[in-house]
């Protein structure tokens, strides 16, 4: 009798989010099992428990999934457990906290298309503001921009949080070959002019930028913008819209929403989730390697 895939769980957070469950049964994994509240200094022993129990042909049936809502404390997690495989007893581990690395990465490569068949230009040299950036989405948005060499701003209603978050960005996440900025919302206005790319990554039914902000940008080529609720977090992109004409833009801007996002992240992790359970290897997955799936799932779109 073969062994049953078994994927264990784990997230810092007091439940095991049940978008993340529903995406790894789907993906085959028999058995998902959670760990909850999960400190740094506990991953080691879980994960080699996970390890040496069923023999090197079972490790190749198992897998580990880090969660939670902290990028930066899922990236340290994914790294501990790296460290503790002991081959050939070693499994594959995919990191998505909140799902940013996923939704960052879709949303990230979907401008990346949009850039290139609408402006004939790629997203190195831009000039990329991400609104509400502090948070888990805008964060890894903003390192993958920075990555891909783009000119980052992130913005936030407290400067200093900003700063702080912009050097973590560029220090942990970056391994300070970054530069991306931290600024002040009030610092919008001076911006808007010379911004090409705008992601509008903040709460559910806030809206960040108005159309009068709109056509101020008049630079602009794309807005992307992760909010399903209204208001939209752009005005005049829809949550449907995927490469659409953005009302009152002079410049001809085109937006992607929420939902055109979401299938693109939902293939993205679903297609990781799969990566884990039929290599042959083990990988370990996190923001880098979902912006390389989600570049190829919006091309193979696009044709």
């Amino acid at each position: 009798m073969e062994k049953p895939y078994i994927l264990h769980m784990l997230t810092t957070e007091k439940n095991l989010s049940p978008f993340d469950v529903n995406m790894a049964q789907d993906a085959g994994w028999q058995v998902t099992m959670p760990y909850l509240q999960v400190e740094e200094g506990e991953v080691q022993g879980l994960i080699q428990d996970a390890i040496f129990s069923r023999g090197p042909k079972g490790v190749k049936r198992t897998a580990a999934f880090i969660g939670g809502r902290d990028p930066e404390a899922a990236m340290k997690m994914l790294g501990i457990a790296r460290t503790s495989m002991v081959p050939p007893f070693e499994i594959s581990v995919l990191a998505d906290p909140s799902g940013a690395f996923t939704t960052a990465a879709a949303m990230v490569a979907a401008a990346e298309r949009e850039l290139k068949d609408k402006f004939d230009t790629t997203l190195s040299g831009r000039k990329v503001l991400i609104l509400a950036g502090t948070g888990p989405v805008g964060q890894i948005a903003a390192v993958l921009c920075a990555k891909a060499g783009c000119d980052v701003s992130i913005l936030g209603r407290q400067q200093e949080k900003s700063e702080r978050i912009a050097k973590l960005c560029n220090e942990f996440f970056g391994q300070s070959q970054t530069r991306i900025k931290g600024l002040g919302n009030d610092k919008l206005p001076e911006l808007l002019p010379e911004a090409e790319v705008i992601f509008a990554t903040g709460a559910a039914g806030i809206q960040l930028l108005t159309a009068e902000q709109v056509a101020a940008a008049t630079k602009l080529m794309v807005a992307a913008d992760v909010n399903a609720v209204p208001p939209p977090g752009i005005a005049g992109i829809d949550p449907q819209a995927d490469g659409a004409p953005i009302e009152d833009s002079p410049s001809g801007a085109v937006g992607i929403g929420a939902l055109a996002i979401g299938n693109v992240k939902y293939q993205t992790h679903a297609r990781l989730l799969g990566q884990m359970r039929e290599t042959e290897k083990p990988v370990y997955l996190a923001f880098d390697e979902a912006f390389a799936t989600a570049r190829e799932i919006v091309q193979a779109e696009r044709g």
